[in-house]
C-alpha cells in the first residue's frame, strides 16, 4: 500500500507539474510556445529531481509503467505489483491534471483536441522511451546515487531534442490526454504513442535486458 500510494501521490506531482508550467508558461507568454516549453522542460526536470529523490526509497519512484515492467523483467518487483503500481500511475496521472486544473478555474477534466500525429513523433517516441530506459537501467547499477539527476536532466534535454517533447511514459501520456492545454494531446495520438512506448521497451529489453533465471 505505501508503495501504491507513493506511486500515485508522485505521479499526480509530476503531471501537475507538467500541465501547470504548461499553462502558466503559455499563459505569461502571451502563447510563444517556445518560451512555454523551456518552462515546462525546466519545471519537469526540476520536478523529477525532487521526487525521485524523496521517493525512490519508498517505491522505486517509477511514476512509469514502462519502468515497472523493466523492474518486474527483472524479477525485482511481482506481477500482481506491476499491475497495482500502473493502475496508481495511471490514477495520479489523471487525478493530477484534474487538480491542477482547479487551480487555474478550468474544468477539472477535458478531452484534448491537440495533435501531435504523424510517423517521425511516433519514432519519436520509440527512441525517447529507450533512452529514459536506458538512463534509468545503466544509471541504477553504474550510479545509483546520480540516477534523480540524470533522470531530471535527461527529461529536461529530451524535451527539447524528441519531436514529441519526450512523453515516453504510458500513464503521463493517459494523464494528459485529459488536458486541452499546452501539454495535452489528442485521444488518438496519445493512443499510438502508448504503443510506440511499448515497441521501445520491447526493444530495449530485447537488446539488453536479460531476465534472471529461477533458482
Amino acid at each position: 500500500m505505501k508503495k501504491n500510494l507513493a506511486e500515485f501521490f508522485g505521479t499526480a506531482l509530476l503531471l501537475m507539474a507538467i500541465v501547470g508550467s504548461g499553462l502558466m508558461g503559455f499563459t505569461l507568454s502571451d502563447g510563444n510556445s517556445a518560451m512555454a516549453l523551456l518552462v515546462a522542460s525546466i519545471i519537469t526536470g526540476i520536478s523529477l529531481f525532487i521526487l525521485v529523490t524523496l521517493l525512490i526509497s519508498v517505491s522505486g519512484a517509477y511514476f512509469n509503467p514502462l519502468v515497472s515492467f523493466m523492474m518486474y523483467w527483472e524479477k525485482k518487483i511481482k506481477l500482481k505489483e506491476f499491475f497495482q503500481l500502473s493502475l496508481s500511475q495511471v490514477l495520479g496521472a489523471i487525478v493530477g491534471v484534474a487538480v491542477i486544473h482547479s487551480t487555474f478555474d478550468i474544468k477539472l477534466l477535458q478531452l484534448s483536441n491537440i495533435e501531435r500525429g504523424g510517423i517521425p513523433y511516433y519514432l519519436s517516441e520509440i527512441i525517447s522511451s529507450m533512452v529514459l530506459l536506458s538512463v534509468i537501467y545503466f544509471g541504477s547499477k553504474k550510479a545509483k546515487q546520480q540516477l534523480p539527476f540524470l533522470i531530471g536532466l535527461t527529461v529536461m534535454c529530451g524535451h527539447w531534442i524528441a519531436s514529441s517533447t519526450f512523453f515516453a511514459n504510458p500513464a503521463v501520456t493517459i494523464g494528459r490526454m485529459f488536458t486541452n492545454s499546452f501539454a495535452g494531446i489528442q485521444y488518438v495520438d496519445g493512443g499510438l504513442f502508448i504503443l510506440s512506448q511499448m515497441i521501445g521497451l520491447i526493444i530495449f529489453i530485447a537488446i539488453f535486458v536479460r531476465r534472471k533465471s529461477t533458482k
